[in-house]
């Protein structure tokens, strides 16, 4: 029995494209392959990266743990049904109140969890775990190109990035195109996450530019576009643009976007409610743009790492290992939570500090892959993911 919808795609075509996207003055460059449409629609899958750490424990918050609201202290979530609590997921979690429109997908059926997935080596690195969770691979520096490119390359599908670059998820020999909203991509997003790898072991440091990056996006976040696309701050509009990408018989397959300023060292909790704002917003303006695809998409939401069990003296988190992957989309299957949680008390903890992995975050991917797009299992293990032969697709999660 498969897990996901699974239908094959068809090739784009670049003038239809840009005459049916109703958006002035985007900056869109496509290429694609040729393949058959069938009557059913072709399948859609979008991978949401979140940069700089997402901390799983607040956007999936394991509030039944009995050591939960200890670790945790300022930052424990509220228990569902109380002012400003989280909203009631299945077997003792709660999703992070900002995250309402997901939430109501889950009462729908259309929105997965897997609560402690992480990549195969435990690096605390954001460039070095960003590249690991980009390529696949086994092993750090492994391949020079992405999972989903490969995986395009193996369906004969249509891969999109959003902004200027493409990133290393989408790199490698199968073509695919970008869309950089309004043409404006600089690098200060990498800056800030290099000179967070670089301050991480100096609290002053690593705290003041926390707070110094939340007052840019701020910033950022007023600025309007001038050319017709979404202003930065408009995650709302980003999703239903990205959407008209998607759709019709001209429309990409895959897409890939990142959403930066994850890296919670201070102040975490307001951070985290406009990051996981934006991410609900994003959802929510994708679902209603793609109108009847949605029920042939998936939405992949990954971060390259999680974060501290325990606050830290800045009301923040550092570093950590496993973290939450969610799923969304119409082509889900109603269930319950992906993987084992392997719960918080001090004997569970990883090294003593981090939420501890019981889930290779490639077995969700392979599930999606295979039930999905039908990617054969054999080539997930070989060349989608190398050497992963011993991770199976997690079906069970994606039932």
């Amino acid at each position: 029995m498969t897990d996901l919808i699974h239908t094959p795609r068809l090739a784009l075509d670049r003038r239809r494209l840009l005459a049916g996207l109703g958006v002035g003055g985007l900056s869109l460059t496509f290429a694609g392959q040729a393949a058959a449409q069938t009557a059913g629609g072709r399948p859609k899958l979008v991978v949401v990266i979140a940069r700089g750490a997402m901390d799983g424990l607040s956007v999936t918050a394991p509030w039944a743990d009995p050591d939960y609201i200890r670790l945790r202290g300022p930052l424990a979530m509220k228990a569902p049904g109380e002012a400003e609590g989280g909203l009631r997921l299945e077997q003792g979690f709660a999703l992070h109140p900002a995250l309402a429109g997901l939430h109501g997908l889950h009462g729908q059926g259309q929105l997965r969890f897997a609560p402690a997935v992480a990549i195969p080596t435990r690096i605390r690195s954001h460039f070095d775990a960003q590249d690991m969770l980009e390529s696949g691979g086994e092993r750090l520096h492994q391949s020079d190109s992405g999972w989903l490119n490969r995986a395009l390359g193996a369906v004969n599908g249509r891969g999109l990035s959003i902004g200027a670059q493409t990133p290393l998820i989408l790199r490698g020999p199968a073509e695919t195109s970008s869309w950089a909203p309004g043409g404006r991509i600089g690098g200060d997003d990498r800056l800030a996450s290099l000179l967070q790898d670089l301050y991480v072991e100096d609290r002053m440091l690593a705290t003041n530019l926390a707070r110094g990056l939340e007052t840019e996006a701020l910033a950022q976040s007023m600025a309007s576009g001038t050319d017709g696309s979404p202003r930065r701050g408009d995650a709302a509009g980003l999703g239903s643009a990205v959407a008209r990408l998607m759709t019709g018989e001209s429309g990409a397959d895959v897409v890939a976007l990142s959403l930066d300023g994850w890296d919670t060292h201070a102040r975490q909790n307001a951070q985290l409610q406009a990051r996981l704002t934006q991410l609900d917003q994003l959802v929510g303006g994708l679902r209603q743009g793609l109108g009847g695809e949605w029920s042939r998409t998936v939405v992949i939401v990954a971060t390259e790492f999680g974060r501290t069990a325990r606050v830290n003296g800045t009301q923040g988190t550092d570093h950590g290992t496993a973290s939450t992957l969610m799923l969304a989309g119409g082509a889900i299957k109603r269930g319950g939570p992906i993987g084992d949680w392997p719960g918080l008390s001090d004997a569970a903890l990883f090294e003593n500090r981090d939420l501890a992995p019981t889930l290779d975050v490639r077995a969700v991917f392979k599930g999606v892959l295979r039930d999905h797009l039908g990617v054969d299992r054999a080539v997930l293990d070989a060349q989608v993911f190398p050497d992963s032969g011993a991770e199976a697709p997690a079906v069970t999660g994606l039932v």
